[in-house]
């Protein structure tokens, strides 16, 4: 999919809002900034139609073949990179490239994109900005919710985990089995958005292709070892890392079950809100390599009743050190619903 360049980017004021957006022929009012990091800023966005008469999601929704992308009141997500160099300009157009392979109701859509060429100034160093188009899911993410959850000392009950659980299996088949199969390489709560529902189990949609990349790589050299090492440090988020990406061997049939491994440490962060290495960070001395690469599980004192034992060791399955025994998402979906016929009401 082909990035649009666009010559309508001096409408927006640098950062901090004031104008109007233009993604292509649809135009947005920023409402308010939901994050940032790095050079990402993303914001709540509303659709600015201009005929009031028309409805149906104004201009956007013409753009939708899935008409449940279209926003009910207009609003959406909008991510802005600033890009520096050609590299930065690069990785995001492979971003939007993977991010449109994709459909999937547990993937997140990429609904529209621009890339827009700007004149450098004294006072900024990027020379495009990309604008990338979402819908907006306002309960956040998993991690968000994990640390308001703690603060009140509140658990996800067992069904629930494993209906989150179930629907992130469900979405991350859907890149395991493509041609060629994708692997999505940053699984972690962070990339969880969870959307509340009333009588329902919460929502959960996977999201950030940024580091998504066909799955499988034969590596045959030490110099092809250390190159995955190094790219696997800036695009796999350490706690939720696999062993084979921190101590790559020379000979290796790197596949999709490097995601199968942060699967599993998203299951124990959907229970206790964090990886299951992560307390290493906390310790003298401590090595968070060595607690992943060594598979040193602790497990915390959880809710009163605890949660099954089962649970326990279906995570123990995953994070198996050795790729080559991991269980693949197929076999991992068969046993996510024999625990849900088993555990659910």
């Amino acid at each position: 999919m082909g990035c649009t360049f666009s010559g309508l980017g001096a409408l927006y004021d640098a950062v901090n809002g004031g104008g109007d957006v233009w993604i292509n022929e649809n135009r947005f009012k920023i409402v308010r900034q939901l994050g940032e990091g790095g050079f990402a800023y993303v914001f709540l966005v509303k659709e600015v139609v201009a005929d009031s008469s028309s409805s149906g999601g104004g201009g956007l929704a013409k753009k939708f073949k899935d008409s449940s992308h279209v926003s009910d009141d207009g609003t959406y997500a909008m991510k802005k990179v600033l890009i520096q160099n050609s590299e930065q300009l690069e990785l995001v157009k492979e971003e939007i490239r993977v991010s449109s392979l994709f459909s999937h109701p547990n993937l997140l859509p990429l609904l529209d994109h621009a890339i827009i060429a700007v004149k450098t100034t004294q006072e900024q160093s990027w020379n495009h900005e990309a604008y990338l188009l979402f819908p907006v899911h306002l309960d956040g993410t998993l991690l968000d919710n994990a640390k308001t959850m703690k603060a009140k000392k509140e658990f996800f009950s067992t069904s629930d985990v494993l209906q989150i659980f179930r629907q992130l299996c469900a979405g991350l088949k859907h890149m395991h089995t493509f041609d060629p199969p994708y692997a999505h390489n940053d699984i972690k709560p962070g990339n969880v958005l969870i959307t509340h529902r009333k009588g329902q189990s919460p929502l959960a949609i996977l999201m950030d292709f940024g580091s998504a990349r066909p799955a499988r790589r034969q590596i045959r050299s030490r110099t092809e070892a250390l190159q995955l090492q190094e790219w696997a440090s800036e695009h796999c988020s350490a706690p939720f890392r696999a062993p084979e990406l921190w101590d790559c061997p020379s000979q290796a049939d790197i596949d999709e079950r490097t995601d199968v491994w942060s699967l599993g440490c998203t299951l124990y962060a959907i229970l206790y809100g964090m990886s299951p290495f992560e307390y290493a960070l906390g310790e003298s001395g401590g090595s968070l390599q060595l607690a992943i690469v060594n598979v040193q599980i602790k497990w915390p004192a959880g809710p009163n009743p605890p949660y099954p034992d089962a649970l326990h060791q279906f995570i123990t399955w995953m994070l198996q050190p050795q790729a080559a025994v991991r269980p693949r998402i197929d076999d991992i979906l068969i046993h996510v619903d024999k625990l849900i016929a088993k555990f659910s009401k």
